[in-house]
């Protein structure tokens, strides 16, 4: 249990007010460094570009904007090769980085912070970090749909049951299956990039809520970070959280794209199905089962979605009932960030790992068309093509024949057209023609369809659209 009776020193950012320190446990709970020392790259770039703008205006002096850029470039240097000690006493990535340059340049530190507040320094921040992150993972996402887009080239025409209800429904390919995926993925790619065109607005020169005296040019200061434009209003700009919260609720589609992606490598790589193999490269074995073969890497990935989930609601109620402006509930914003997008980047990765690595059966996958009567609807369409029989009544009348064919224990290939004709005397050998799953893949030639000839095509598509 922590302590909360011991008195720290007086905080060095806040003293002038306070004569006494906070207590060991307040200092505990409100200290953030462990968690926002992430921001340190952007942190840095945002006050060079802020100390520029201040000595471009005549705020500070220019030889203090010079000092300050070196002292940053070397605080810089030091974090990147694990000189730099953090420290909890300083609360935050922010007041560690001044305390440094303050022992490397003086007092001129303490100009670095005119016309700003940690309230519009730290979420200028966490713009550019997710920034950054929605590119990185735009990348990856990039990858998988290669990874994805490689294996349905190569197996554009293996034949596969196709699913409704995880109950055998029509016959499909195995690249088509897989291209529904890519579509999946490029929309997640898409609703990033919109994500990173709404958060593309710069908070720095809100200061705490109201603005600043200070003459500043905040355009030039969102030029210089490659903003597209200073947020518009002072309050909306330290306390609005929506980007955060877009960028965890695309994350959660994502994750959850790349759940139901796993669930069916599971599936397929069960002995039951048989669809495809995964090597040792992304399988474990059991501590007292010599003989099994375990889909770990997919397990997690489907597990890990529900993080992904758990952060979006968490920074929502956080966020539900904050009055405005700043409030320090929005400190917590960032801990639900940067795990997403580490669980999201790890995600992306096993799953493309695991596309490339298994190995589809197609004679297993071929051997799973004979259960379902998985070419039922082909019989119905025929019945209307061939006989000119309304849909309503060729459904009725193949299910009749479907009903048969159960009794008999056999396929529907296996009834004679004689038995047939029982039931309705329109029917005639031709019937036969549409009854072999391969025949039933190669008609579906509608756009989006399973024909092999259109997955070819929408693999070479794809490639333009989204590679």
């Amino acid at each position: 249990m922590a302590k909360t009776g011991k008195i720290a020193k007086p905080n060095k950012l806040w003293g002038g007010h306070y004569a006494r320190g906070p207590a060991a446990i307040m200092a505990q709970i409100n200290a953030s460094v462990d968690i926002d020392q992430r921001l340190y790259a952007h942190d840095i770039a945002a006050s060079r570009a802020h100390a520029a703008m201040l000595a471009a205006k005549g705020i500070i002096g220019r030889k203090d904007a010079q000092n300050i850029a070196r002292g940053l470039d070397k605080i810089l240097r030091e974090i990147k090769s694990g000189k730099f000690q953090f420290s909890r006493d300083l609360e935050d990535v922010h007041m560690n980085i001044e305390a440094r340059l303050k022992d490397l340049i003086g007092d001129a530190a303490g100009r670095s912070h005119t016309a700003r507040s940690r309230n519009d320094q730290v979420v200028t921040d966490l713009r550019l970090w997710l920034r950054d992150a929605s590119d990185g993972l735009d990348g990856a996402l990039k990858k998988l749909q290669k990874a994805l887009l490689d294996k349905a080239a190569k197996h554009a025409a293996a034949v596969m049951p196709g699913f409704t209800h995880l109950q055998p429904a029509q016959p499909i390919t195995f690249g088509h299956h897989l291209l529904a995926y890519v579509e999946m993925i490029g929309r997640d790619r898409a609703r990033l990039a919109d994500g990173r065109k709404r958060m593309n607005e710069m908070p720095l020169g809100a200061a705490a809520l109201a603005g600043t005296s200070f003459p500043i040019d905040r355009a030039m200061t969102a030029k210089a970070l490659d903003f597209d434009r200073p947020m518009a209003n002072s309050i909306d700009a330290v306390s609005a959280r929506d980007f955060a919260l877009e960028f965890l609720a695309t994350a959660s589609i994502a994750g959850m794209h790349l759940s139901r992606l796993a669930e069916e490598i599971v599936i397929w790589a069960s002995p039951a199905f048989g669809f495809i193999k995964l090597s040792e490269s992304f399988t474990t074995g059991s501590s007292i089962m010599p003989q099994k073969r375990n889909p770990d890497a997919a397990e997690l990935v489907r597990a890990k979605a529900g993080r992904l989930l758990g952060a979006f609601v968490t920074l929502s109620a956080v966020m539900k009932a904050l009055p405005l402006a700043y409030a320090k509930d929005l400190q917590e914003d960032k801990q639900q960030v940067f795990d997403a997008a580490d669980t999201l980047h790890l995600m992306i990765a096993a799953m493309e790992g695991m596309v490339g690595d298994m190995r589809p059966d197609e004679k297993a996958m071929r051997r799973a068309l004979g259960a379902g009567f998985i070419t039922a609807t082909d019989f119905a369409d025929w019945l209307v093509r061939a006989a000119n029989v309304p849909f309503r009544d060729a459904h009725q009348i193949t299910g009749k024949i479907v009903r048969l064919a159960e009794k008999k224990k056999c396929a529907l290939d296996g009834l004679s057209v004689a038995e047939m004709r029982k039931i309705d005397p329109r029917i005639s050998k031709d019937v036969f023609s549409v009854l072999k799953p391969d025949n039933a893949v190669k008609s579906r030639t509608s756009l989006g369809g399973t024909a092999p000839a259109l997955v070819r095509q929408a693999v070479k598509d794809a490639r333009k659209r989204f590679l």
